[in-house]
Formats: C-alpha cells, sequence, structure tokens
C-alpha cells in the first residue's frame, strides 16, 4: 500500500509509522487494521495507550466505529521500552497524550529493528501542532494523513473543533464535544466577530 521494497534487505532495521489526522478520520481503525494484519503474519505485537484514554473501555483500543484490539495502559512512555523489548511490532494509539519521551521510545524501538506503529492527533482543538506529534512525524519514515468529513460543508476535514468552552489542552470527548471542520469552516468558527462600525 504505502511501503516500499528495501533495496537491501539484510540491512533492513525498523521503522517508524505514523497514522495522523483530526478525530473521528479513522486513525485508530487503521492503526488496528495494521496491527491485525502483522498478528496473522505470525509477529509478535504489542498495543500500548496511555492511561489518559479510558473513553470507551479501560484496556482496550477502540475506534469510533468499536473496532478493538487489546492494549496495555501505560502511564509514561518510558514503560513501552521495557514492555515491548521482544516485539517485531508496536502498536501506540492516542501518541498526542504521551510525553515528549515518546519520540526516543519510538526510535530507540525502530533502531532495534522493531516496527513501530504510532496514531494521534495532529493538532489540537485550536489547530496547533499537538504535543510530541511533530516530532513523531519528522523522524518517521512514513507519514499517513486520514481525512474525517466536515460537519459544515462536506469537504475533507483535519481541524478537531471544540464546540464547549473548555479551554483545557486534554478534554476527552467524543461527537458530544467535537466535530471534524474542514480549513474554512474551522477559520470561520475560530475568526473573532468583527464588530461593525
Amino acid at each position: 500500500m504505502f511501503l516500499e521494497n528495501s533495496i537491501n534487505p539484510l540491512l533492513q532495521n525498523g521503522w517508524i509509522e505514523v497514522i495522523c489526522g483530526s478525530m473521528f478520520s479513522g486513525k485508530t481503525e487503521e492503526l488496528i487494521r495494521r496491527l491485525k494484519r502483522a498478528e496473522i503474519a505470525k509477529q509478535k505485537v504489542e498495543i500500548f495507550k496511555p492511561a489518559t484514554d479510558n473513553r470507551y473501555d479501560e484496556n482496550d483500543v477502540v475506534s469510533h466505529n468499536t473496532t478493538s484490539i487489546s492494549a496495555t495502559v501505560v502511564p509514561a512512555a518510558a514503560n513501552i521500552r521495557i514492555l515491548a523489548d521482544t516485539c517485531d511490532v508496536v502498536g501506540i494509539d492516542e501518541a498526542q497524550f504521551f510525553d515528549d519521551g515518546i519520540v526516543k521510545v519510538c526510535n530507540d524501538l525502530a533502531n532495534k529493528g522493531i516496527r513501530v506503529i504510532v496514531a494521534g492527533l495532529d493538532m489540537d482543538f485550536k489547530g496547533q501542532p499537538f504535543g510530541p506529534m511533530p516530532a513523531l512525524m519528522a523522524t518517521a519514515e512514513y507519514v499517513t494523513k486520514v481525512h474525517a468529513i466536515c460537519t459544515k460543508t462536506g469537504n475533507l476535514a483535519h481541524y478537531s473543533h471544540r464546540k464547549n468552552n473548555d479551554e483545557n489542552l486534554v478534554v476527552l470527548g467524543e461527537s458530544d464535544a467535537y466535530e471534524p471542520l474542514s480549513r474554512s469552516a474551522f477559520n470561520k468558527i475560530m475568526q473573532p466577530t468583527k464588530k461593525e462600525n
């Protein structure tokens, strides 16, 4: 699909794949699809999620369409390095919620020959780069940006608009709290109301 053949398979090391986009774009669904294919191939797979993400299930990684896969909940990125040491493939969901140490952990695992697949929001609710995601995208060999459909225009959406006035960076929620918007719809909502003279 997106992975090129290695020129010298004898020197093939691990790599990092990042799946990013807005809320409701299918990031977790794509992560689960790739991990399940690795399991079918009899590779040793381990999936991690941050302790802060308990929206659908305390332990499993669950997509918005309820596809799920068993995961290990970790409080910090450093725990992943210890638990993933003997894996062939490591999956990490909601990477934006991890500390900045996640970038070094992913690179260390890839350098040991492990395929690392990371999913997360690339932008926060204000349209700003989110946590460690920009650094992960910069160091990854493969970046896949997936899109939702804008609830206002029907165009491709890549912004996650928060529908309430909560200014905290991390607010867990679903369609009750967030909606995917296109650039034009997001900018229209985010622009301050102009006073007429």
